[in-house]
Formats: structure tokens, sequence, C-alpha cells
């Protein structure tokens, strides 16, 4: 906060010169202060995200490198929970509003006919863990603004190398912020299969559960959006006991790979958005949100 104190003007007799020149340095400091608080970001300060393991450091504690490009919303789900025949799916476009969602495995989109395609939505990776961000990002995430698509940015979970908390510093100052502009999503939390080992990351579900509050609390504080959680039901189950706890507040993002969206993880009566295939009319994944063009516009907005 800037302080609006000022040190008391010099009474009696004249105070050396030397004296005389402290209100003037201080009046000095004041105006850079207020300089700083009127160009600071708008969101406050936070501790510097904690580093990331260093290439030693990961084989010590058996963490291989990992392969960012590769990890995107989906890329594990098939592998563990396979793929069922989503044919009818489109019969729900008058009740449901297509998207999509990539990747740097992408690269540069062509906006313009992704939203000739009938696209109206998409998320963007931004980031993994607390040292990748995507390279494709600027192009993918502003390219889809300037189509007409309203778009949102996620972050790829890696819950066994840094805080929940760490991480969506990083996420949130690369590219996962949110504004009320009618066309920002909130930001999304993408929390699936690990894809460098174990299923849960070696934590236990209370940890997994912390891990994510942890995460969803900082973009919260950060954005004043609660983050959408991307997952599956079966990953949500084992990893985190089918906790409860983020219904009321986080949007779902739901994947599977299916005519329908199947049971849901406890806590969530609907999904916001279904990731349903890996591959279709849109590059990348192909997804709805459940609702009309209007309720996507709502959800933006706040």
């Amino acid at each position: 906060m800037l302080s609006t104190s000022r040190s008391a003007s010099p009474t009696g007799t004249a105070a050396p010169s030397k004296t005389r020149r402290l209100p003037l340095l201080a009046a000095l400091a004041a105006a850079v202060a207020l300089v700083t608080a009127v160009t600071a970001p708008a969101y406050a300060a936070e501790p510097a995200p904690a580093p990331a393991p260093t290439t030693g450091e990961q084989a010590d504690r058996g963490l291989p490198a990992i392969h960012p490009e590769l990890d995107f919303a989906g890329s594990t789900v098939a592998a563990h929970e396979g793929r069922e025949n989503s044919a009818g799916v489109f019969a729900l476009a008058s009740t449901q509003t297509p998207g999509l969602d990539v990747s740097s495995y992408q690269g540069n989109v062509n906006w313009a006919s992704v939203k000739a395609n009938g696209a109206r939505f998409g998320y963007v990776k931004a980031t993994e863990g607390t040292t990748y961000t995507n390279p494709y990002f600027t192009q993918q995430y502003n390219g889809s603004y300037n189509a007409g698509l309203i778009r949102g940015a996620y972050h790829f979970a890696l819950p066994d190398r840094s805080s929940g908390s760490a991480q969506a510093t990083w996420f949130v100052n690369h590219g996962g912020g949110w504004s009320r502009d009618g066309k920002t999503l909130p930001p999304a939390l993408d929390i699936e299969y690990n894809p460098y080992g174990a299923t849960c990351y070696g934590l236990g579900q209370s940890a997994m559960v912390s891990w994510i509050r942890s995460f969803s609390d900082t973009v919260h504080s950060r954005t004043g959006r609660y983050p959408t959680i991307y997952t599956t039901t079966n990953w949500w189950s084992q990893c985190t006991g089918n906790n409860g706890g983020f219904g009321t507040t986080n949007p779902l993002w739901i994947a599977r790979y299916a005519s329908s969206v199947g049971t849901l993880p406890n806590g969530w009566g609907y999904q916001t958005f279904w990731q349903y295939a890996d591959s279709g009319t849109f590059p990348g994944d192909q997804n709805l949100f459940n609702g009309a063009y209007d309720r996507l516009q709502a959800l933006a907005n706040g």
C-alpha cells in the first residue's frame, strides 16, 4: 500500500542545508513509489515458483525428463480408457456448442478455417510444470480470439514436480489469466494420467486433493475465477478418492471418447465441457460446451 505520510517540516531556526534535503528526498521517493503503483500488474505479487528439479535431481528422485510437446489434454486418456464409437454426438448440436483444444502438437492453426467449420470456442495449452511454455501459444491464443472464437488457456499438471501453488503461479504468469471481455474462458487445469510413471504421480488421495485445491485457490486469488478442471471419471476416482469438494466452484471438463459422457465424478451434477474425441473435424481434440452459445458467453463473462 502506498503510504501518504510525510516527514514533518522543520520548525524554529533554519536547519543546515544537508538537513533541508531530507524532505526533498522523501518527496522523490514518494513519487517513485506512486509511479510504481500505477504501472504495477493488476494482481498482487506472488512468491516465485519453486524451481523445477534439475536433471540430476530428477534422476535422484527417479523422475524422468519431461516431454511437454507430447503432453496435452487427453494425451493419456485413450491408452488408459480406450475409445468407443462417438457417432451421433453432433445430434446434440442444437443444445451444445462445438469447440476444440490444441497444444504445440498442432503448431500454427488456421483459425479462419476452424471458425468456418463451426467451432465457437477453443482451449489452448499454455504451460506445463514450472518450466514449459507452449511456443505456439501466442498464435493459437490470439489467433482464435481474432477469428471470433471464445478461448481460454490450460495448464498440464505435474503434481510430483512442484506444488500446486507454484504451478498455478507459473501458469497465470504465462498466459493463464482471465478478463471479463466476453471472449475469455476460465483458466483450466488438465489433471490426468501421469505420462511419466505412476498413475497418481506418487501422491496419496488426500495429498492429490490438497494439490488440486492449492492450484485452484491460487488461480482464483490471481484471476478472480476458479479454474475449469479437466479430468476423467476413472482417474478422479482412483487418484482423489472420488472427492466431491470441487463441484460447487470449478466447472468440469470431462474426457470420455464415446457417444455419451457416462458417469461424472462426484460433486458435479453436469459437465460444462466434454472432450468426446481426440480427432475429427477440428485440429486437436473435439469438444462440446454443454449449452447454447449465449450460455458460453455467460460463462466467459463470469
